[in-house]
């Protein structure tokens, strides 16, 4: 998508922020819109990850929930983690922020659109240059942090994928955090495979 598409395209979909339920992310693909609100599971994980981040990492970092959006303009690309580690600093901006300057980006996996977290954002993150990608699925009660970007044919990959359970501990970027307690979803397709 070329830059000024791009823009016209984000700035539309800002514009209808208010108007219209759901969110709106812009993606290599297209545009993602979840029009279901994260459920209760869903926003007491990313309470969880939040917190027992935000216990770890050293003054000057924060483990962010809510707005900005990161985005990277000359990609087409504007995502929304439900949990972004960065330096405060980085994030005093006007606008979205640079996913350069992310430390890492951490999505619990949404029961209406699951292939976003675990396809779109695995193939858009490392292309944004976010370093580490940590996905927690409340799902199966299973999750992986991916990290070390490297070139291939397709476009910028994660090299290094280590999965996990519910009840270990796990590293995102350089803080290890446990993960026991982390709520799952109940109910249909609640234990659904990932992909």
């Amino acid at each position: 998508m070329k830059a000024t598409v791009y823009r016209a395209v984000r700035d539309f979909l800002r514009s209808m922020d208010d108007t219209l339920p759901g969110r709106f992310e812009i993606t290599r693909d297209g545009i993602v819109h979840d029009l279901t609100a994260p459920n209760g599971p869903h926003e007491l994980t990313t309470a969880h990850i939040r917190k027992r981040l935000e216990g770890v990492v050293p003054e000057g970092i924060t483990a962010h929930t809510g707005t900005p959006d990161v985005e990277d303009v000359p990609e087409g690309i504007m995502r929304h983690p439900d949990v972004l580690v960065i330096a405060w600093t980085d994030l005093d901006v006007e606008g979205s922020v640079d996913p350069r300057a992310a430390i890492a980006a951490v999505e619990i996996v949404s029961r209406s659109n699951p292939d976003n977290d675990w396809v779109g954002k695995l193939r858009d993150y490392p292309l944004m240059g976010v370093p580490v990608y940590a996905v927690f699925d409340p799902r199966t009660g299973t999750g992986a942090v991916f990290s070390d970007i490297h070139p291939t044919p397709g476009g910028p990959r994660y090299a290094t994928r280590k999965d996990f359970v519910y009840g270990e501990d796990v590293t995102i970027a350089d803080w290890t955090i446990p993960t026991g307690g982390l709520p799952r979803y109940q109910g249909e397709n609640a234990g659904a495979a990932t992909s």
